[in-house]
């Protein structure tokens, strides 16, 4: 045990120090690679995560599984990924964040390669089928687990690496990893499955996570100290190496070690109620995006009439649009809004709104198909930028940034969960059935419909509780 704890712990400085006269040229290289590795090793987690939306609808048709037993093995993953974002958010300010990210992307793409294998076992018993039911939903509760090693990790290496002028910018274009890797999945998944079978989406997940396996090991490093620069606050200059001295020597007077004064804010955070808004706020916002992401694909088939890969293509283009609202609304907030997230996330949560509310009722023509996912992409990119971490971390010491990551994930994708099973439920029960064979013969998405919108106003609303809350002096 001594020895796994030793691997995963956070490294120390090393002792080859990089010349004065090469540091700033050192930093600035290591950075950019740790901010590409964090953010497209990220968007190739998101594809590992994503996989099982895009082969939802061949699934049910094959009778494998229906929309209840899916609703049940995305709340899988999902409470799993939660629970696992809460601790390993804790933990990893404590770790080695290039093998601890890692190790969550090894997990996830076994869990997709083992899912894909599935397809070789015959589906006609009943037993059998009870067998794979079973078999998704633990390996998806592992994979959900696995998921939550990504995320954590990534922004800490931003926190690692960044100073706070310019963090809010580099968070916008980190976040856009999550639009990215949707994208990926949606298209790539959505053609692979199209061309070869449900079984391959999970193949083509499993070897781009072993992509982004090998650019975290390569690329994304645990600290400027450990490669032999000086520590972030002093390359930044937010304090000159003598303040920093003096804050080291008194926080050992006071036998305060990392770990322990690491611990206090952390517990800290916990009391703060401006996290636990925001965690609430994002909990609803989570319910609404993970809608479209879990159910959109077979909303535009059954609904509306598309093909999986027409549909797959619409919701893609969700995913890639959330790209400019993540890059944007980081670098608009730290230029025009001087730091201030407030105004552009709720415009964005309005917007979030609307767009759901014209993909759902706005009829099946592609134009509006496509300006809604557009609009929805978008809002969507800026409110997972703001409020599902940027306005959390902003409201708490730099220490602390994976403690308000993982309050905040936890309540994101216990929600998200719950959205799962409840639109699972609503879409079985609303269809029209075959009264003797119990097959479906038309679905209803009407109630699930008003329960995704209405998740979308509440998230919106409740960040103004928020306003007037600065960061807390703790």
């Amino acid at each position: 045990m001594n020895k796994i704890l030793d691997f995963y712990k956070i490294s120390a400085p090393s002792s080859q120090k990089v010349e004065p006269s090469k540091v700033k040229k050192t930093y600035k290289q290591l950075r950019f690679q740790a901010f590409i590795a964090a953010t497209f090793g990220y968007s190739l987690y998101y594809v590992c995560r994503t996989s099982l939306n895009v082969v939802k609808s061949p699934i049910i048709d094959s009778g494998i599984l229906n929309a209840s037993q899916l609703g049940t093995i995305g709340l899988c993953l999902f409470w799993a990924y939660a629970i696992g974002k809460f601790v390993n958010g804790f933990l990893s300010d404590h770790c080695n964040i290039t093998r601890f990210m890692a190790t969550g992307l090894i997990i996830s793409s076994t869990a997709n390669l083992i899912l894909g294998l599935t397809s070789l076992l015959p589906f006609s018993a009943v037993a059998i089928n009870a067998i794979i039911f079973t078999m998704f939903a633990i390996m998806w509760g592992i994979n959900g687990w696995a998921q939550s090693m990504g995320a954590p990790p990534a922004i800490i290496s931003l926190t690692r690496w960044y100073p706070l002028s310019i963090r809010g910018t580099f968070y916008g274009f980190f976040s856009a990893s999550h639009n990215f890797g949707e994208f990926l999945s949606f298209l790539f998944v959505g053609i692979v499955v199209t061309a070869m079978g449900w079984q391959w989406g999970f193949y083509g997940a499993a070897v781009a996570g072993a992509l982004g396996v090998v650019l975290i090991l390569l690329w994304l490093h645990d600290n400027p100290e450990s490669k032999g620069l000086p520590p972030i606050e002093i390359l930044s200059e937010e304090k000159t190496p003598e303040q920093y001295a003096q804050e080291k020597v008194a926080a050992s007077q006071e036998g305060a070690s990392h770990k322990e004064e690491t611990s206090r804010i952390q517990k800290a955070v916990l009391r703060n109620p401006g996290v636990w808004i925001l965690a609430l706020s994002s909990a609803f916002m989570y319910m609404s995006r993970y809608a479209i992401n879990s159910w959109g694909i077979l909303f535009l088939e059954k609904i509306k009439g598309f093909s999986t890969l027409e549909a797959s293509t619409i919701i893609s283009i969700n995913a890639i649009c959330g790209v400019l609202g993540t890059v944007l609304s980081g670098w608009l907030s730290d230029k025009v809004f001087h730091g201030d997230r407030k105004y552009p996330a709720l415009v964005a949560g309005i917007l979030e709104a609307i767009s759901l509310y014209l993909f759902l009722f706005g009829g099946n023509n592609w134009f509006i198909n496509i300006l809604a996912m557009t609009l929805f992409g978008i809002s969507i990119g800026v409110l997972i930028c703001f409020i599902g971490g940027l306005m959390a971390i902003d409201i708490v010491p730099r220490k602390a940034t994976g403690a308000a990551l993982g309050i905040v994930g936890l309540a994101s994708y216990v929600a998200a969960g719950i959205q799962d099973v409840v639109s699972g439920l609503l879409i079985d029960n609303m269809a029209v059935k075959d009264a003797a064979s119990g097959e479906i013969l038309q679905y209803n998405f009407t109630y699930v419909s008003w329960f995704w919108i209405g998740a979308a106003i509440i998230s919106f609303l409740l960040p103004i509780l928020n306003w007037r809350r600065k960061q807390a002096d703790i």
